[in-house]
């Protein structure tokens, strides 16, 4: 989700995408920055983190005013970030159950990536009977991009993104133009390049997942 050197650390690639999808700013507060440290501490990929982040951010974007950061800081973000935390530590707890005898198992354990690309693949679906238009490309996207469940976040998000700039794609112009300028509603002039790219990607693909009523991927 970033676009810092691979070198960054954890606590930079937070503070460069919150920074990004908030829209403003250019450093966190004391306290943001105390928030940062603790998540850092849980051993959690970046990407589970950016993900509360962005769930977060989506869910604040369109009550936001006309020039008013979509957050007003990191810590409006604490519960929906734990609780993606919370998600990733107990997914990948019971992984560990997969070498428990048979007999001991309740259900096969999933993992954090495993649950993603199932809902995601559900919304995908559920798609196809609001819009009879777009199940033809849902369906290759199924057969194509979706075919392989990713084994890392990073991975995830991808496969993700790709396939919602593919439904973007199927739209009609008229509509896909709608989606582009609602993405581009907002935008801070102020922001760097790096910043204003990913700012315009997050809204890019909220937008997208507004148009397709698919927010809870």
């Amino acid at each position: 989700m970033s676009l810092l050197p691979e070198s960054a650390s954890f606590e930079e690639l937070v503070q460069d995408y919150f920074l990004a999808v908030r829209g403003a700013g250019l450093m966190l507060s004391a306290l943001d920055t105390e928030l940062v440290t603790a998540w850092a501490q849980e051993g959690v990929p970046f990407e589970v983190v950016a993900r509360g982040i962005s769930r977060s951010a989506e869910k604040a974007l369109w009550d936001a005013r006309p020039g008013e950061p979509v957050l007003r800081s990191l810590r409006a973000c604490r519960r929906q970030v734990e609780t993606e935390i919370r998600k990733y530590r107990d997914l990948s707890a019971g992984q560990g159950e997969e070498a428990r005898p048979a007999s001991s198992k309740k259900r096969p354990a999933r993992s954090w990536e495993e649950v993603r690309h199932a809902r995601l693949c559900a919304a995908l679906r559920a798609l196809t009977e609001r819009e009879a238009t777009l199940a033809p490309r849902v369906h290759r996207l199924l057969d194509t991009v979706l075919a392989c469940v990713p084994r890392e976040p990073a991975a995830m998000d991808q496969q993700e993104a790709w396939a919602l700039m593919a439904l973007l794609r199927a739209l009609p112009f008229a509509e896909r133009r709608t989606v582009w300028r609602d993405a581009r509603t907002g935008e801070q002039q102020l922001m760097t390049a790096r910043a204003r790219r990913v700012a315009r990607r997050f809204r890019l693909q909220a937008a997208v997942r507004r148009r397709l009523d698919m927010k809870e991927t």
